[in-house]
């Protein structure tokens, strides 16, 4: 076996290690939570985590010994590559001293008509939910990692999860059934959704690209690249003909979903991008970053007409109204602002 790539996931705090064997790449990862030395976590259902003293308790150099220990093929030789990774996620945890973070985490979703909800989960399973009366419908069975991501297609038939175990699965809405797995990206999936006549499919990941996929057969079409680190969001547009990239390189990028080539790049955030949307229209994009603003940007030539200030942490969430006159952001700083 041979050590390609070591990737940092951050909630649950690990270490992904991709690796050669007989001559196919795999993956593996190491959950800190499960180490004696420990990043100050406190391993429970839900009891909370806390970063508090997070750069003061934690001794990197024993994290690292008791890791080589455990993993043969971190060898002394990646020892210095490790440390960056968790003195990395100390930093990225430490920014956010007076938060307490859970263990769980929850995506959901409604169908069109507003008869279900599915619920993504941490225990690796999806649900389906009656609304009118509470009552579980299905449960999705089959990712072996967290799901993060889920949505329903436009008709309200189809369902696609997208996981930390690197895959993403559509599922039939009236049966529970898995439909096809689409393997394609080799790091967590970020987001995972279909265009708006549910013909193509947008996949994105940490390992720093998107992907576009046939939602008839479930085949890889495409796959759109130039970020210089994690996706953590996409989107495409109310018609289908663009798609929007965000990630953890503080640039935003946009693509035309017919020729798959990138129209125009966004600059200007000081921190990753955590969200990105499109107006209901197609000429705007919104997107929230780490830098604690918003910004309005002309999405066919990248111009940034307006940046929201005014919050006072991470920005992780923002979207249009229904007729793009109206924004909302949701922060870390425990409120959510209204623009006009």
């Amino acid at each position: 076996m041979k050590l390609k790539s070591l990737l940092l996931r951050y909630y649950p705090p690990g270490i992904m290690l991709e690796y050669e064997k007989s001559g196919q790449l795999k993956t593996k990862s190491i959950d800190l939570l499960d180490l004696q030395t420990r990043l100050c976590f406190l391993k429970a259902g839900t009891i909370p985590l806390t970063p508090p003293g997070l750069n003061l308790c934690t001794d990197v150099n024993a994290l690292v010994e008791e890791i080589q220990k455990a993993e043969p093929l971190v060898t002394a030789s990646r020892a210095d590559q490790v440390k960056l990774l968790i003195q990395r996620l100390q930093n990225k945890l430490g920014q956010y001293s007076n938060h307490k973070f859970y263990l769980f985490k929850v995506c959901l979703s409604f169908n069109p008509q507003s008869t279900l909800v599915a619920t993504g989960s941490m225990d690796t399973t999806a649900k389906l939910w009656n609304i009118q009366n509470g009552e579980e419908v299905f449960t999705l069975t089959g990712h072996s990692a967290e799901i993060i991501s889920l949505s329903f297609n436009t008709s309200g038939n189809r369902i696609i999860t997208g996981s930390f175990d690197h895959t993403v699965t559509v599922w039939d809405a009236d049966t529970g059934r898995k439909v096809y797995t689409l393997i394609g990206h080799c790091a967590e999936i970020s987001s995972a959704l279909f265009n708006w006549d549910c013909s193509l499919i947008l996949t994105g990941s940490m390992d720093k690209t998107c992907m576009l996929w046939d939602a008839t057969n479930g085949k890889r079409v495409a796959t759109l690249t130039g970020h210089d680190d994690e996706i953590l969001d996409s989107c495409f547009d109310y018609t289908g003909k663009l798609i929007a990239t965000a990630s953890a390189d503080g640039t935003a990028r946009v693509f035309s979903a017919a020729t798959r080539k990138c129209i125009t790049k966004l600059e200007g955030h000081e921190g990753e991008i955590s969200k990105i949307s499109f107006n209901p229209q197609g000429n705007r994009l919104l997107t929230g970053s780490s830098d604690k603003t918003a910004r309005i940007w002309d999405a066919q030539t990248g111009q940034c007409f307006q940046v929201l200030e005014g919050h006072t942490d991470e920005i992780f969430s923002c979207a249009f109204n229904y007729r793009g006159d109206i924004i909302v952001t949701g922060s870390k700083d425990n409120t959510c602002r209204i623009w006009r």
